[in-house]
């Protein structure tokens, strides 16, 4: 039995793979960069939000009796490994690539915390040093701002951070451009400072979530007092510190943080989702990968709140559903030609769309239409939020709108 929680899990976790319990493979989508099939994924799985939905590779059921920190880092250390296997693939010498990488990738990384690690745990083994140097980046607080699940989840949600700036080092073979970890939490949170002050005023439940933010940043130094200043003072854009725009994983984070802290109040008014526009706007960034955003972050509470009841009422979880179904239905809408033309490719799709305006689907013909909606996303990049957990809650969405697609679709058949 694999336990994060035990000494010599990660070498048991490569021996999995070596038995073939665990698949490393990746169902690449080369119409998108990795980096974005990365960011999907991680927020499938959870991790940007220091939370534990499901994971990468693993799929056992060991994990029933593991802890919340337990799935936490195991996850952590899943995604760290994605974004190695997305950038090298698999090879034999893959363990110890990964783990040699991985270590390096810590030792240049210039907080405190982490050299310590280092320091103190010179004398064992590779994998010893990244299984304690995992546990030390992940701490599931229990009590210390409130008592519900909101707020103990994000005392984990800078961690995803690891996996951003660990994914820089694979991509720049120069050592001596990796940003640090300080400035990139520091900017994380000027983004949640602004989010929380885009209606001109930050409540209480914004207030509990900013210091919930700020432990799990743990910055060090004159980034810290800057943090707790632009906190009592105020905030702008121009408060960035040697702000990376080119590093588009992070810049994708900064908008899902900033969606995560306005929908702490479970709603979005106009003058927040306009500020985020602005965000995206400095950011470089589309209104498409805004929309992207949005879906992740509500895809994450909608899946979270069936485990924790998150959304306080049902009118909440209305307000939420609603805002889902009616981007999905935009994208949709955006790309119907394109869809109109990989639909005349799939004979068994257009059938089972035309079956489910007039039948209910079997869950084998539903787990079809999902199994090949997710070919198209090889198309049409803007589906590649399919990916996401929820493809049974957005079928009813999919199948009300793709019947006006499938008369053209037969005839292109034919």
């Amino acid at each position: 039995m694999l336990l994060p929680g035990s000494k010599g899990w990660i070498n048991k976790y490569f021996s999995l793979v070596e038995s073939g319990e665990i698949d490393l493979s990746i169902n690449k989508i080369k119409s998108i960069s990795n980096r974005h099939q990365l960011h999907l994924l991680s927020g499938k799985s959870g991790i940007v939000f220091g939370h534990s939905n499901r994971f990468i590779f693993f799929d056992r059921g060991d994990s029933i009796k593991w802890t919340e920190e337990e799935k936490v880092k195991f996850l952590q250390f899943e995604t760290l490994l994605l974004a190695y296997i997305l950038k090298n693939g698999v090879s034999d010498t893959l363990k110890f690539d990964f783990i040699s990488s991985l270590l390096s990738f810590y030792a240049n990384q210039k907080t405190k915390s982490i050299q310590s690690i280092l320091t103190f745990w010179v004398k064992e083994g590779k994998t010893a040093q990244l299984e304690n140097i995992l546990s030390k980046r992940v701490d599931i607080s229990k009590g210390i701002f409130d008592n519900r699940w909101w707020f103990r989840t994000m005392s984990n949600v800078f961690i995803y951070l690891d996996v951003i700036l660990y994914n820089k080092f694979l991509e720049d073979a120069n050592e001596d451009s990796h940003s640090n970890y300080n400035s990139y939490a520091y900017n994380s949170l000027i983004v949640i400072l602004l989010a929380a002050n885009a209606d001109g005023k930050m409540d209480k439940k914004e207030l509990a979530m900013f210091n919930a933010f700020m432990s799990s940043a743990n910055l060090e130094g004159d980034l810290k007092e800057k943090a707790v200043y632009h906190f009592k003072n105020g905030v702008d854009f121009l408060d960035f510190f040697e702000f990376p725009k080119d590093d588009k994983l992070f810049c994708r984070y900064l908008i899902d943080m900033s969606f995560l802290t306005l929908l702490g109040n479970e709603d979005i008014r106009q003058t927040e989702l306009d500020h985020v526009y602005k965000l995206a706007e400095f950011l470089d960034l589309s209104v498409e990968d805004v929309e992207e955003s949005m879906t992740i972050v509500e895809n994450f509470l909608l899946y979270s709140d069936s485990k924790y009841s998150f959304l306080t009422n049902k009118s909440s979880y209305e307000r939420v559903y609603g805002s889902f179904t009616a981007r999905w239905t935009k994208v949709i809408l955006r790309n119907k030609d394109k869809l109109a033309v990989e639909l005349s490719q799939s004979k068994e799709l257009v059938s089972l769309i035309k079956k489910s305006a007039t039948n209910e689907l079997t869950n084998e013909e539903k787990d079809k239409v999902k199994t090949q909606f997710l070919d198209l996303v090889k198309s049409v990049p803007a589906l590649a939020i399919f990916m996401l957990p929820g493809g049974a809650i957005l079928l009813p969405i999919i199948l009300k709108l793709l019947p006006t697609l499938i008369p053209s679709a037969f005839r292109d058949n034919e």
